[in-house]
């Protein structure tokens, strides 16, 4: 190793013992309610109104001379009463969609017309950002063709009739404004119920003269310029938040507003047992070593909720980039003892406030969790079907030190027959901290280690961020500045903040010719060293600022448009993987493949171009525990290919931590070990026996069910579902399962795992909602009860794992080095029996790479088992290229059906009937019956039925 090299990783490690916390976050570092000013006045507001209970009369009214509806839109002016002699008009649009949702949305007059002053002279916008649906949204505004108002029953409200079949109604209360959304004639969700609806409308600011004169103004002291952490924030356009409570009459249980360290089922943030204090905070952040069970910000932020109670499903989208927080208050009324049957029921009263921008919420009344997702995706855009190779193991650190490094972990992992796809290069790699650069030294010659690679398929992910280094003879920077395509200080200046290479400039990837200089940069004559298996990881783009407030940009920093950085803070970091997204599918002519990025920020719509990670978790078993509830949050939020690095960040975890991490991570949509550059090595390989070959068996178990994975994913793409689902997703009308988050279900499979997140286990208690038969994965055990804890055997070299009954799983049994090298393997299907004796499944399969299958390049076939026959049918839809495709895939076949608890009759049957569209007879397999002792199904197998994957066939047993 050079000299070069050795000093410079050993003054890394060095400043790493220095920055690094032993134990948790540093919260000096992160305001609490009460230090936003925003925030604290919002709550007191709501105190307030609260407190002053019937007697309070909100002050916003819609003057119903102004309402007009037309073309399922409905137009009108809030008034909000400001004294006496002064109504500030808030104009209001509520669009009824067709999709079944509808939106409302609230700005102000004087700031749409500019007729506001700014203070310091400032050359921020005057209006209140309006843009943040040009990142998000990318369908599903299409309005209703048949809303329509109903006639008016009572004067003082707007009643409209919407959604299928015009069941959903909206009632519109004039004064004081709220509205109420009903399905089936029962109310659902409420907006304003409560009165804290808050708009803080523009005025100037009065500067009082002498010390002894009276004022008798409100309390102004957070109003203007704000100070924390030695950075004080200049708030040209004084207070300018938004607030509105949203209310779900009798659900108990919601879940979303990711990212935090939390439970599914959200707590409430009043104080009292078990609950939280603070609201949930949403204000992407670089939070380091994040503590559980917290409300506290974390990288990203989606403000979508779902409220759920047995058999009903709302939800509601807070479009709104800027800082954000969400108090939830819970109240349980008694049973009225006159109605017969009818128990006490619980109100979930949310209360969501932002700094800035509209008042721009989206209501979505199900009533399954299914068409939440469905609907949801359909404004923020599906998942990404990603390539294949990025549902298969990653594998990185921080860092693989030298491209010699890279490449003997590949050989490595060839040795002992464990596979993997994807290698991962921190931001060691480059050169001196300049990003597009190689460290001459270190990774002198990457076109070789990429090679190699390739040799396996694999592919490699480097690190490239959004803070450029500010040095002089950096062409990047140079050419960056040259442009103008920095982000702005508030003076109108380039901004320059600290991270990993120093000083350094933000892209401004909200100006469209910044964004078009970015995508030039990806192009492989531009960034020299790297091939097309190269692909990119997009961290810190919060923005992550070292010496800024709250570790990211102040808020008064300006982007294109001279919007205040305050107004786009969580959208920032999709801006930058949109734009690379673009620059993945432009780096060479002719040469397209779908992109891959991984992202620490982001917002919604962040799923139709990325992954994400939790971030810099921490190896300890709590963390283990907490990673589950994340991702599966994530997923009923639209995001679903989420995961956490398998092994904790931070720290060394025991060789069984490891392995029950691995056991785990195997569950994540997004999986990938990565760990701190102070950590020792844990590549798979490198750890001792009993633990490499259990964690060895546990990656080949992915593999094993990538064809379920990549359905699931498909799946996701075409109508929002997640890709993991929890309890409460698959049984909707079991209410003892709602609150459980430790198990997961993958897709549509019925598979069900309950990784094992405590020390020195044994077992796992499994819940199951329903009376179906479930099966144990690997010996078809048999576990049956509704509604109750199964004790499931799981010693160290187990991963708890359950078949549901009804359900055909696709796999491929053959391990391989890479998932690209299982391409042409053949398929095993696992018919699991229901009840009934029959079973239902289906499989997705494309070339995993391009996007082909737009013109219908791929296999989508749907199985089903009935009346002792295995049929399967194409689900698919044909396309100028589903030929082509078809024929080469011709000769992957299916290699063995195995049928779990068939009828007893079987036994004895050595053969079945093989029927295939296109043969010229029917044919023969052979079938083995296996009986298994008490307690265990027993189970068929078919061997080589021979029949096509692609194909329309018929097996009879």
């Amino acid at each position: 190793m050079s000299n070069r090299w050795t000093l410079l990783l050993s003054l890394v490690i060095l400043l790493g013992c220095l920055v690094i916390p032993g134990v948790t976050v540093k919260h000096e570092n992160f305001k609490t309610c009460s230090q936003s000013g925003f925030c604290k006045r919002n709550r007191a507001f709501a105190d307030d109104a609260a407190a002053q209970g019937s007697s309070w009369a909100s002050p916003y009214e819609l003057d119903s001379s102004s309402i007009q509806f037309k073309d399922g839109q409905l137009h009108g002016t809030i008034l909000k009463s400001v004294s006496p002699n002064e109504k500030v008009k808030l104009p209001l649009v509520v669009s009824f969609l067709e999709s079944g949702a509808a939106r409302v949305v609230v700005d102000e007059e004087k700031r749409m017309n500019g007729d506001i002053q700014l203070r310091h002279d400032s050359k921020a916008r005057k209006e209140r950002y309006n843009e943040a649906e040009k990142w998000v949204l990318v369908g599903g505004l299409e309005l209703s063709k048949t809303a329509t108002l109903r006639p008016e029953t009572e004067s003082g409200f707007t009643r409209v009739l919407y959604g299928p079949d015009n069941q959903f109604e909206a009632v519109i209360r004039h004064a004081p404004f709220s509205a109420d959304f009903k399905r089936d004639g029962q109310t659902h969700v409420q907006l304003n119920n409560k009165g804290y609806l808050n708009m803080e409308h523009w005025r100037p600011k009065v500067e009082v003269e002498g010390e002894g004169e009276q004022q008798t103004q409100e309390d102004e002291s957070t109003w203007w310029d704000e100070s924390f952490g030695g950075n004080t924030d200049t708030k040209p356009r004084g207070p300018e938040s938004v607030g509105l409570d949203i209310t779900f009459p009798g659900y108990k249980h919601v879940f979303g507003i990711p990212e935090h360290a939390d439970s599914l089922s959200l707590k409430e943030t009043r104080g009292g047992e078990g609950n939280h204090e603070e609201p949930y905070r949403m204000y992407n952040a670089d939070v380091f070593e994040y503590e559980l069970s917290s409300p506290m910000t974390l990288y990203g932020a989606i403000p979508f909720m779902q409220a759920h109670r047995k058999d009903s499903t709302v939800g509601v989208f807070w479009l709104n980039a800027a800082e954000t927080w969400v108090d939830i208050v819970k109240s349980t009324s008694s049973p009225n003892p006159l109605a017969l049957g009818v128990g006490a029921t619980t109100d979930t009263q949310s209360h969501w406030f932002s700094e800035s921008g509209q008042l721009d919420v989206f209501v979505f009344l199900g009533p399954t969790p299914q068409e939440i997702s469905k609907t949801y995706g359909e404004l923020t855009g599906y998942t990404q079907l990603p390539q294949h190779f990025a549902i298969a193991y990653h594998q990185c650190r921080w860092n693989y030190i030298t491209d010699e490094d890279v490449k003997e972990v590949d050989r490595n992992f060839d040795k002992y027959q464990i596979p993997y796809d994807v290698i991962w290069l921190d931001i060691e790699y480059t050169d001196d901290r300049k990003y597009f650069t190689w460290d001459p030294l270190s990774f002198p010659d990457p076109i070789s280690m990429e090679e190699q690679l390739d040799e396996s398929e694999r592919k490699l992910v480097v690190i490239i961020d959004p803070h450029i280094k500010n040095q002089d003879k950096y062409s990047i920077v140079q050419e960056m500045k040259s442009k103008d395509l920095a982000t702005k200080n508030k003076d109108g200046e380039i901004y320059d903040g600290w991270c990993w290479p120093g000083s350094s400039h933000w892209i401004d990837t909200f100006n469209p010719a910044a964004i078009k200089w970015w995508v030039s940069l990806f192009k492989f004559d531009k960034f020299k060293g790297t091939l097309s298996n190269v692909f990119i990881w997009n961290d810190m783009n919060e923005p992550s600022v070292f010496n800024g407030p709250e570790t990211t940009m102040p808020k008064d920093n300006l982007h294109h448009g001279n919007w205040e950085h305050r107004d786009i803070h969580n959208v920032h970091g999709i801006t930058l993987v949109n734009a690379t997204y673009d620059a993945l599918l432009e780096r060479k002519k002719g040469e397209i493949r779908r992109p891959f990025i991984l992202t620490r920020s982001y917002y919604a719509g962040a799923q139709r171009m990325s992954a994400m990670w939790t971030g810099d978790n921490q190896a300890t078993w709590e963390h283990l525990a907490a990673s589950i509830p994340m991702v599966l949050n994530n997923g009923i939020a639209g995001f679903p290919f989420a995961g956490a690095d398998v092994g904790g960040f931070f720290q060394n975890p025991s060789k069984e931590l490891l392995t029950r991490w691995y056991q785990a991570g195997i569950w994540y949509p997004f999986f990938r070990a990565h760990a701190h550059i102070d950590t020792r090595r844990r590549e798979p390989y490198l750890i001792a026996e009993p633990h490499r070959s259990i964690i060895s068996q546990a990656i080949r178990l992915r593999y094993q069910l990538l064809p379920a994975w990549y359905t699931a994913f498909h799946e996701a793409s075409v109508n929002g579902m997640p890709i993991v689902r929890p309890q409460y997703y698959a049984h909707p009308w079991d209410e003892a399962g709602f609150a459980i988050d430790d198990q997961l279900y993958l897709g549509s499979t019925g598979l069900l795992a309950k990784p094992v997140v405590s020390e020195e286990a044994t077992t796992a208690d499994i819940y199951l909602a329903d009376d179906e038969k479930y099966y144990d994965y690997f010996d078809y055990t048999v576990y049956q009860g509704a509604g109750k804890r199964h004790t499931v055997p799981a010693p160290m070299e187990t991963v708890p794992l359950l078949m549901q009954g009804g359900h055909v799983i696709p796999r491929k049994d053959r391990p391989r080095r890479s998932s690209a090298l299982m391409r042409w393997d053949p398929y095993t299907l696992v018919v699991v029996l229901d009840k009934n004796g029959q079973a239902d499944g289906s499989l997705y399969v494309d070339d995993g790479e391009t996007f082909d299958y737009k013109r219908g390049a791929y296999i989508h076939r749907r199985f089903r088992f009935q009346e002792s026959a295995l049929v399967s049918e194409d689900v698919g839809t044909k396309g100028p290229k589903t030929a082509e495709y078809l024929k080469t895939m011709a000769n992957v076949r299916v290699e063995r059906v195995v049928v779990v608890d068939p009828p007893k009759e079987w036994q004895g049957k050595t053969s079945v009937t093989v029927i295939e569209d296109g043969a010229s007879a029917a044919s023969t397999a052979s079938m083995q019956y296996h009986s298994q002792p008490d307690g265990k199904a027993a189970y068929a197998v078919v061997k080589n039925p021979n029949v096509g994957i692609g194909k329309t066939w018929r097996i009879e047993f």
